[in-house]
């Protein structure tokens, strides 16, 4: 369930669930603020803790409350992800979003909140962090094009493999992470196994954050899970190869690989900005996350049609992708469509 698309003009809201970045590099905020209302015809609007330092889990809930009570708001996009929005769920009301539901938009630690809304039966999208994916020299064109159908409704969108990726991005304390961009390496192609055409709804996030949800008991059944397209990523934290097989294997263990009729798993982040490693080893650790996660899900579930690389979550270029809404896996045809 969501609301209408959006119209242009209509007000967003930008918030800060997770971490407030915006207050402690405003310049990138408000470069960002910028674009967002000059790329896709919106106006922001911000909330007492979009840039507040140190807001409690309550405050910052009380934002997404009365994001979604405010009529005039016609969809909520996020700042950036964090580590500690588990806190805020307790705080949320579910009555706003079951009134006026509305397109929330976010990855990473704000798996928490699109998770929350699944558990409503209220579609959202993964990616789109303001703070990460509109600020710099540019902006990419898969960001604008996605974020736009899904604020707007765009129809089909195919997921292809990028020219180049980028891992991490320059030190948000330095003035040229305003206008500068480190450089790109080559992007990994898509991989597939399985075989056979699926679509079905998303359900997922970040590995990291879902490992928390499911320590505070807000994994759903297997049975929730059955025809849906599950959508996996890690983080810049670059968990160990053998820790997503972990997850994996748990994940098996729930009954999610028999349920599901799909899995993408995305480009998975290699590099760190303050070990830069050669391209040999960037292939070599992208190789493990590949080899743990096929390892791990076949024995669940071997001809599961299952799609590895697609640039979603922690990278750039980034796909926003449905949470919630549908995806298609064609592992015949080698090719990943996002209905919008």
């Amino acid at each position: 369930m969501v609301d209408s698309p959006l119209h242009p003009g209509d007000r967003v809201a930008l918030l800060s669930p997770a971490w407030a970045a915006p207050a402690y590099f405003p310049a990138l905020h408000e470069q960002a603020v910028e674009r967002i209302e000059r790329l896709l015809g919106v106006t922001v609007v911000e909330f007492p803790t979009t840039r507040k330092m140190g807001a409690s889990p309550a405050e910052r809930a009380a934002d997404v409350n009365a994001a979604f009570a405010d009529r005039s708001i016609r969809a909520i996009l996020t700042t950036v992800g964090g580590d500690d929005e588990i806190r805020l769920i307790p705080h949320l009301n579910p009555a706003l979003p079951l009134q006026d539901p509305k397109p929330f938009i976010g990855y990473s630690d704000n798996t928490n909140i699109l998770g929350w809304l699944w558990s409503l039966g209220i579609a959202g999208y993964y990616g789109g962090a303001s703070m990460v994916h509109f600020t710099g020299p540019s902006v990419d064109s898969e960001q604008v094009e996605t974020l736009r159908g899904a604020l707007f409704g765009g129809g089909t969108r195919e997921l292809t493999a990028p020219a180049s990726s980028q891992d991490f991005g320059l030190d948000w304390s330095d003035p040229a992470a305003l206008t500068e961009e480190p450089p790109r390496g080559a992007s990994m192609p898509l991989q597939f196994f399985g075989s056979g055409r699926v679509s079905g709804p998303t359900w997922g996030g970040c590995l990291e954050v879902l490992d928390q949800m499911a320590l505070a008991g807000r994994l759903p059944d297997a049975e929730l899970l059955e025809g849906a397209i599950l959508i996996f990523e890690t983080s810049e934290i670059l968990p160990p190869p053998e820790y997503v097989g972990r997850w994996l294997r748990a994940m098996g263990e729930r009954g999610y690989f028999e349920a599901a009729a799909g899995l993408l798993f995305a480009r998975p982040v290699v590099d760190d900005r303050d070990q830069p490693a050669p391209a040999t080893v960037l292939r070599r650790r992208i190789e493990a996350y590949i080899d743990y996660l096929v390892a791990n899900v076949a024995p669940y579930r071997s001809d599961l049609p299952t799609c590895i690389g697609v640039p979603f979550g922690h990278t750039r270029p980034q796909y926003v992708i449905p949470y919630s809404g549908h995806v298609t896996i064609d592992c015949d045809a080698e090719r990943v469509f996002a209905h919008y």
